[in-house]
């Protein structure tokens, strides 16, 4: 099937991140949270960073204002039921995003493709909720989404050629890079880097550097444009601690285990950039170690 017409389920960072790849790309697209606060809070920040591509001369004024109209916004989950494709960008909360589907599954037009932006779950146990698990798949963006080039596409056991294909052409169509993952917790990325940054928490715990050394060491002798424990806030801690739980639960082996400083962090409610405070403060003009 062609895909014209794609829903965005959740205006987070990730959720309006994408809505705003897609509506430069063409796509008509609808972006849907429960929360109107959010809503007019994720167009701001779309039409704030589509101002800064224009500055750059990234796109044109025109391609601005044309992507821009092709963006609506709803608090209505079973508006999306009738376009082509749905991407669900919800929490990293299996109970979570099964609810969203369930909620949405009396809404879908039978061709209509679901989609999860998940980072680490099972895709076939998610579409094991859908009415039509051959036409679910995992997406799963990069953040920032504007500017990182990656796309993981994850089939579940069932998932059609078809809806694999109709869903590449999407990715293809926005310009960016699409990697297959096999359905294993976590696919390429997480499995490799969160893993990483989950052993820069161990070595923060265990006394070997500080927030700030640790971060110097792999920025300057490893190249990372962000130190790990930087990184972690960035995603988020909680997202972390949500994936490493998946890693340790899925594959059963110790070296997955979420370091206790790590939780003890989420159970601060230090999560990171998006409440100014994980393993740096960002209350003030320079982030500065919280510890």
């Amino acid at each position: 099937m062609t895909i014209e017409t794609i829903g965005v389920l959740g205006a987070g960072q990730m959720g309006s991140g994408i809505a705003h790849v897609l509506a430069i790309a063409g796509f008509e697209v609808s972006l849907m949270d429960v929360d109107a606060d959010r809503l007019v809070a994720a167009v701001a920040k779309i039409s704030e960073d589509m101002d800064r591509q224009v500055a750059r001369g990234t796109i044109a004024a025109e391609a601005m204002l044309s992507a821009v109209g092709r963006l609506r916004t709803t608090v209505n989950l079973p508006e999306l039921g009738t376009l082509d494709l749905i991407i669900e960008t919800a929490a990293e909360s299996e109970p979570v995003k099964l609810k969203l589907f369930d909620d949405l599954r009396p809404h879908l037009k039978p061709e209509a493709i679901l989609t999860s932006n998940t980072s680490s779950l099972s895709i076939t146990r998610l579409a094991g909720r859908t009415r039509k698990p051959e036409q679910f798949m995992g997406l799963h963006f990069m953040n920032p989404v504007p500017v990182m080039q990656l796309v993981e596409l994850i089939r579940g056991i069932v998932t059609s050629n078809e809806t694999f294909e109709a869903v590449r052409a999407v990715v293809q169509r926005l310009g960016k890079t699409a990697v297959v993952a096999e359905d294993y917790p976590a696919f390429i990325v997480n499995r490799i880097l969160v893993p990483m940054i989950n052993e820069a928490v161990y070595t923060l715990y265990e006394g070997v550097g500080s927030v700030f050394d640790i971060d110097q060491s792999m920025k300057l002798g490893a190249n990372h444009p962000m130190g790990p424990l930087e990184l972690a806030d960035f995603i988020g801690l909680d997202t972390c601690l949500a994936i490493m739980n998946v890693l340790h639960e899925g594959l059963a082996d110790s070296k997955y285990r979420p370091c206790p400083l790590l939780v003890k962090y989420v159970e601060a409610g230090w999560l990171g950039r998006k409440v100014a405070r994980g393993f740096y403060d960002y209350c003030g003009d320079t982030p500065v170690p919280s510890r």
